[in-house]
């Protein structure tokens, strides 16, 4: 995030239409609209409760919205991974029957304090033995008794190299050193886990088994017993170029996985899904201000919504909403409505050719990082919020998607 950043949700929930079209209709607005699908992240979260094979947390720094948080509770999400003390406090006042699993592996002291005495958090997580004494520190009672119902998750560091974006780097305790900390977290915790992340948009199932090889490794070398193994976050959505197997294979592979474990008698199976449980929820409606060549002028951009697409070069589905527009398309770059040049979207994003200022583009997949980092930066960031009932522009949950490892060649046997 950028310096300075500050989370900003200054939106409000209009009417229910029954797609992006229909709201240009409708509103001809001249500032973003964010689209709610509530029905394509009940169905995701139903997806991942019902075909996981163990515990579903839902990652709320993906999209912490309380109408979101609401609509995955209904559905049947009951865990949530809260990152912050901030996280924490909304999820507990939004839902106060839900299991808060603080995963962030460098906490402040006061924060694990409150989450620990104040709104009942009972499984944090750490990578170094300076977190753990923070933990046992913070959680003690004041009349001097260590907490005696911690579940305390050991985050390994493992490799992201089958992912979209790296998470190797910050967090995670090597495996070389990995024996020491599980074995003193076991002496304190009620519950032991290992936890990690494979990195955001993992591309192959085989990111997971590879790092629970690492898991088993470290189990072997701390012969500790462990009641937990959380296979983190990573789990993909569909975007242009990116065309990840079907989910149901993750979920196979990791089950066997962690059956071959030589802890899976003991041990729950946990996941941490953020993008895959909400990248439907959301999509935004820009419009277009100015054309110059193949760049497109929009009022949304870096310091908005499209945070992912300006610095770390994500592409989104886009949808022309012009009518009569050409059927040759061209591939565009973006800018934003600030004053910065980094308000820079490269793309490409294919629209039509003779797309012009005063057009509307909705542009898809954003419920995950999206709706959640704009900011108020240059005095832009204003967003109505609408529902829409239409079906995102992909989805890994239809159940009629093809399986892009599939192929269209028949081979005779003659």
């Amino acid at each position: 995030m950028l310096p300075g950043r500050k989370a900003y949700w200054g939106s409000l929930e209009l009417h229910h239409f029954p797609d992006a079209s229909a709201v240009v209709r409708a509103l001809s607005p001249d500032e973003p609209v964010i689209l709610n699908r509530p029905h394509a992240a009940a169905r995701a979260a139903r997806f991942f409760t019902q075909k996981f094979p163990g515990k579903s947390l839902y990652a709320v720094k993906a999209n912490p919205s309380q109408d979101l948080l609401q609509v995955l509770w209904d559905a049947g999400v009951t865990h949530y991974d809260v990152a912050s003390i901030a996280e924490v406090r909304l999820v507990r006042a939004t839902l106060p029957e839900a299991v808060l699993c603080f995963m962030h592996p460098v906490k402040a002291r006061a924060a694990i304090a409150e989450a620990y005495h104040v709104h009942g958090v009972r499984t944090f997580s750490l990578d170094s033995h300076e977190e753990l004494a923070k933990i046992v520190d913070a959680t003690t009672s004041p009349a001097g008794e260590p907490a005696a119902d911690l579940s305390l998750c050991v985050r390994l560091r493992v490799s992201s190299e089958f992912s979209e974006l790296s998470l190797a780097s910050k967090f995670g305790i090597d495996l070389a050193d990995a024996a020491p900390l599980l074995q003193a977290t076991r002496q304190v915790a009620d519950a032991l886990g290992i936890c990690f992340h494979v990195g955001s948009q993992a591309m192959t199932p085989f990111a997971y088994v590879q790092a629970l090889e690492r898991v088993r490794a470290a189990v072997v070398d701390a012969s500790v017993t462990v009641d937990i193994v959380d296979v983190g976050g990573g789990f993909p959505s569909i975007y242009p170029g990116m065309e990840p197997p079907p989910l149901e294979d993750y979920f196979a592979a990791i089950h066997r996985a962690a059956e071959s474990l030589p802890v899976s008698y003991s041990s729950e199976l946990w996941c941490e899904p953020g993008r895959a449980l909400c990248a439907e929820y959301n999509s935004l409606i820009v419009k277009v201000e100015k054309t110059r060549g193949d760049e497109l002028y929009i009022n949304d951009g870096a310091y908005g919504a499209l945070y992912d697409a300006a610095h770390v070069g994500w592409r989104f589905p886009v949808l022309c909403l012009g009518e009569d527009r050409s059927d040759a398309l061209t591939d565009f770059s973006f800018y934003g409505p600030t004053c910065d040049d980094a308000d820079y979207m490269q793309g490409p994003f294919l629209l039509p050719s003779d797309i012009r200022a005063g057009d509307y583009i909705e542009i898809g997949m954003l419920g995950a990082y999206g709706a959640a980092m704009k900011t108020a930066f240059n005095g832009f960031g204003q967003a109505a919020a609408v529902t829409v009932t239409d079906e995102p522009m992909a989805s890994q949950y239809l159940g009629n998607r093809r399986d892009p490892r599939q192929s269209d060649n028949v081979v005779s046997l003659r």
